[in-house]
């Protein structure tokens, strides 16, 4: 082979290998890698300039096998982009936490448990969890069966889980350990969906207009349609208020007393 030939086979493999590695041509392997998931690669661009041998596929391989498909894998890195992209080892030990809040590898929560850790050191998930005791007067095993249900109460701010608490416990008088078993009830808004809520069963329970001994955890689990359609028409007539003073309470304005004619 003379020089020149040479010289241009080099070349020929300079381009094909900068060529595979450009952000244009990754799109279509990391498409078939994930699946399709196109919205993840349109908000996660930094997956497009990322080591794909060595750090993407290592860890979409490892997702897989603590049974996440792929479309979890997406949710996933659509909230915390960097989960593909960071090195192995660490996601490993993000998982590894992740069991130690008590959410096994497999289970339908674990992909809400893995988002919960991740990227948090074990001092600030020790020190939320230490939070949560103290301001809910959890004891270790209802803070342990709290964060098992509901994982993402980690990620909650402290001010935040400060007013829930003082709500739910001065205002609508539930026990810690109801909370602890039913902790998705600190994922509503306050505002738009507790506080509210929370007055149109009082009102009605006040009035004599609730037949059923329903639940605030009840009443916040229905859509807006299905509580609007069971709690509000139905009193059109013996409270004709009462729509127009939960929709203002929904926009934060509260009424002390729902009124009742």
């Amino acid at each position: 082979m003379s020089s020149s030939t040479a010289i241009s086979t080099h070349r020929r493999r300079e381009q094909q290998h900068c060529h595979l590695n450009s952000p244009l041509s990754r799109r279509p392997l990391l498409r078939h890698l994930l699946q399709g998931q196109r919205l993840l690669l349109k908000r996660s661009s930094c997956l497009l300039f990322s080591d794909l041998d060595k750090v993407v596929k290592p860890n979409v391989v490892f997702l897989r096998e603590c049974g996440l498909g792929d479309s979890d894998i997406a949710k996933l890195c659509i909230h915390g982009p960097r989960m593909l992209t960071t090195n192995p080892e660490r996601v490993r030990a993000m998982v590894t936490c992740a069991e130690g809040i008590g959410v096994p590898r497999g289970s339908g929560m674990f992909r809400k448990a893995l988002h919960a850790v991740a990227f948090q050191s074990k001092e600030k998930i020790a020190a939320k969890v230490d939070y949560l005791k103290n301001t809910f007067r959890w004891s270790d095993a209802e803070v342990s069966i709290a964060v098992r249900k509901y994982p993402g109460v980690l990620r909650k701010s402290k001010e935040s889980l400060k007013r829930r608490s003082e709500f739910l416990f001065s205002e609508v008088g539930l026990e810690p350990v109801y909370i602890a078993h039913r902790p998705e009830i600190l994922s509503y808004n306050m505002e738009g969906r507790l506080g509210p809520r929370y007055y149109v069963i009082k009102f009605l329970k006040q009035n004599g207009l609730l037949d059923c001994d329903l639940s605030l955890y009840s009443s916040i689990k229905m859509t807006e349609k299905v509580f609007v359609e069971k709690l509000i028409c139905p009193h059109k007539e013996a409270a004709p208020h009462l729509a127009e003073d939960y929709a203002a309470a929904c926009k934060g304005e509260v009424p002390t007393n729902f009124r009742f004619t």
